[in-house]
């Protein structure tokens, strides 16, 4: 087994560390926001002897953890000494102008003002950060950034190089209700229905005498057709936009032939297309299968 993967998210409030831990959230680390520095090696002690075990975490710590903040030095300290763990401080600010102003655009009180957020209040939490700052192993300037610029920063710096993206495909029958987690719904009720033929009625679309019945029709084809032109359009522009989850589900009247055949093919071709992890859910028959990223 390696070592555990251990993310110090630090840096200047209002810089960005809300949208960077979105990132490890998505990436499957253990997050834990605003915990008293102090109680980061007890949690890791704790964590390394259960069998419940967690590979990758991140911690979230700034100042709004007041006096407690101060123990964070030597936190990071301890961290990096233990052999059975990798430390990584991320560090993240913008520049005084910005802050101020992303303060202002939000109404919210920074966690050293008790009024307006000013440039004086931003140079007492600078310095107070100073220490950590010059231990930090990434510092990451915002100023300049959209958040799709973060996430996709984090990822040059921790992804690894593979993709995050994940995609989850659903069939589902309208007459049972609609999936609430979908981004794109597609109704495929337009394709003549398997059902009214008596050989394929209790059939499913995964079996092959129902796909090949769907395939025959034109506007199935067509539809398909233009289904993977579109996903091969979206999918990109998602994961540059710093999405790396889509979920979309197919819906036909019971949720048995044309959703099923539609989701899998096109889950099929998604996977074989772009190489990203692809969850394929038929929920009516309680059926799923993941189709793992490929590693190149």
């Amino acid at each position: 087994m390696g070592k555990m993967e251990v993310v110090i998210l630090t840096g200047l409030s209002g810089a960005g560390k809300t949208n960077a831990v979105d990132w490890f959230e998505d990436r499957g680390f253990y997050c834990i926001d605003n915990m008293p520095p102090a109680l980061i090696n007890n949690f890791m002690e704790l964590t390394m002897s259960s069998e419940r075990s967690i590979e990758k975490a991140a911690f979230v710590v700034d100042i709004r953890g007041g006096d407690f903040f101060d123990d964070l030095r030597s936190c990071i300290q301890s961290l990096k000494k233990n052999v059975e763990i990798d430390c990584k401080v991320l560090f993240i600010e913008a520049s005084d102008r910005s802050l101020v102003r992303r303060y202002n655009e939000t109404r919210r009180n920074h966690p050293l003002a008790n009024g307006p957020t000013t440039k004086e209040v931003i140079f007492a939490e600078r310095e107070r950060l100073r220490e950590i700052r010059d231990m930090s192993d990434y510092i990451i300037d915002t100023t300049n950034m959209k958040v799709s610029d973060l996430k996709s920063e984090i990822q040059r710096l921790f992804g690894g190089g593979d993709s995050a993206f994940a995609i989850n495909v659903t069939s589902f029958g309208y007459k049972h209700g609609l999936p609430s987690e979908a981004d794109l719904v597609q109704d495929v009720r337009f394709i003549p229905n398997p059902y009214y033929v008596q050989s394929l009625r209790k059939l499913t679309g995964n079996n092959k005498k129902v796909s090949g019945y769907v395939m025959k029709q034109p506007i199935a084809q067509q539809y398909i057709e233009a289904m993977l032109s579109m996903l091969e359009l979206l999918i990109p522009g998602y994961a540059k936009e710093g999405k790396y989850h889509l979920n979309i589900a197919f819906g036909c009247t019971g949720g048995q032939h044309r959703s099923v055949y539609s989701a899998q093919h096109l889950a099929e071709h998604i996977h074989k297309k772009f190489g990203v992890e692809v969850h394929i859910t038929h929920r009516e028959q309680n059926i799923s299968h993941v189709f793992p990223p490929n590693i190149k």
